[in-house]
């Protein structure tokens, strides 16, 4: 049983606190290795070491200090510590736009769990208004907690729960959509929403981000305020993901919902529109469209709803010396479809031949990507990409690996005829294929190469 003040610290950490009579949430002075440290004592993982005091600076950051280094710790005064923010009246202006914010879980309302010191979900729709007010500049806001779940536990369930409220929410007469959700898997989501709910008369945003409001440069409030202007004020009537553009906090971006991914495990701006360039550049006086072949707002409720999800659907990432028994398993197992995210134009060996062909005659739908991920399948240059779709693998375009898994779900789930899966899965509903890559989709930036290094130092004299 822990000790109450002293939460999460066992062994020689706890004995350390209880000398210098210092407990959880005390502001202390610590002296540590000749080093002079301020900061807030934080509450321990119940699993961590008891060799370590943490610490968040005033600075917002958190460290661990050795207890073996710290020589003296002197009490400063006990901190109240607030972990969610207190919610507020929620104004309303008749002259604004109705705004509906979806809250499904993720870091972009979460704040960090002392029991086991993993981040979770935290805030009430109502005290993410109180933490960021300028979101009311722009609409009246309506909230509603529809989940509580990290991006990794969404699966089909949550898919169709936010799609069937997305639409009830267009019919309801709301102006724009914003969906929290975790950015691990926010672009499959997008790319879902974007085959469930076709030609929508109103902006549907989804935003996440990177760090946690209680962390200092956390991505949060600036990616709700973009995404909340542009549902409140774009003409830009797509599902859509908003995010940071640079490092710094110049500006958003917001990608098409079948072609963005999540590109960096912790960077702030992870988002990367893919094999085409993003929608528009969203600051908080301007939004500037970057492209003119999106679907525009509309005053009409009407919009093409086709709810539809099978699970048995998997995305496999082909690696040289794959076995067969990886696609006989996922037959045996009655799986109708298969992506394959293969090497090159859309390639994987000859040893798993045989078990593509026994998928293919038993009714199993086969596409392939490109684990490129820019770029197209083009499995007739190489006799080996014509050997593979004469067993019955469908190029598929240039679909990202994961909008392919997720719009033959959705196929799947529509249809059972194996032409008609074809020719809906290769017909363009919303952006996943282009006709050609725009010469400025496919730009990257290597560190160290003299022409980059150039260009860094010119356009570092407009920053």
């Amino acid at each position: 049983m822990e000790a109450t003040g002293y939460k999460g610290y066992k062994g020689k950490a706890l004995s350390l606190l209880k000398s210098f009579g210092v407990s959880v949430w005390s502001e202390v002075k610590i002296k540590a290795n000749g080093n002079e440290i301020v900061g807030i004592i934080l509450p321990r993982s119940e699993i961590a070491d008891d060799s370590h005091i943490v610490v968040k600076l005033r600075s917002g950051y958190n460290i661990g200090i050795s207890v073996e280094k710290i020589t003296s710790i002197e009490f400063i005064e006990r901190v109240e510590h607030h972990q969610v923010l207190q919610k507020q009246e929620v104004p309303f202006d008749p002259d604004k736009p109705n705004v509906k914010l979806i809250s499904t879980g993720g870091t972009i309302a979460s704040r960090m769990n002392y029991r086991t010191g993993a981040v979770v979900p935290a805030f009430e729709p109502e005290e993410l208004y109180a933490f960021v007010p300028k979101l009311f500049d722009y609409c009246n806001l309506t909230t509603q907690k529809l989940y509580s779940v990290l991006s990794e536990d969404i699966g089909p369930e949550e898919w169709m729960g936010i799609a069937s409220a997305v639409a009830n929410d267009i019919e309801a007469g709301y102006e724009g959509i914003v969906i929290g959700h975790g950015t691990d898997t926010m672009h499959y989501t997008s790319a879902l929403l974007s085959f469930i709910i076709q030609n929508p008369p109103i902006p549907i945003v989804l935003v996440g981000s990177q760090r946690s409001s209680d962390r200092p440069a956390s991505d949060a409030p600036l990616n709700l305020i973009n995404s909340v202007k542009v549902a409140a004020e774009s003409d830009i009537a797509e599902v859509s993901v908003c995010a940071l553009g640079p490092t710094s906090d110049n500006y958003g971006l917001l990608h098409r919902g079948t072609r963005v991914r999540k590109m960096h495990s912790s960077h702030r701006s992870t988002f990367r529109t893919i094999g085409d360039i993003p929608l528009a550049i969203v600051k908080a006086d301007e939004i500037r469209t970057l492209r003119k072949d999106y679907n525009k707002r509309r005053k009409d409720r009407q919009f093409n709803f086709q709810l539809a999800f099978e699970e048995k659907v998997a995305l496999i990432y082909y690696y040289p010396n794959m076995k067969p028994d990886i696609i006989d398993a996922l037959v045996d197992n009655g799986y109708r479809g298969i992506v394959i995210a293969g090497t090159g134009l859309g390639h994987v060996n000859r040893q798993i031949y045989p078990a593509l062909r026994r998928a293919t005659d038993s009714g199993v739908v086969v596409f392939m990507t490109v684990q490129t991920l820019w770029g197209y399948v083009q499995m007739y240059v190489y006799e080996t990409g014509r050997n593979i779709m004469e067993l019955g693998v469908v190029p598929g375009a240039n679909m990202l690996p994961e909008v392919a898994y997720m719009k033959l779900c959705w196929v799947l789930g529509r249809t059972n005829k194996p032409e008609e899966i074809k020719e809906i899965m290769l017909t363009p509903i919303a952006g996943e294929i282009t006709e050609r890559e725009p010469i400025d989709a496919y730009l990257i930036f290597q560190g160290g190469i003299p022409e980059i290094d150039d260009w860094l130092k010119q356009i570092s004299k407009n920053f």
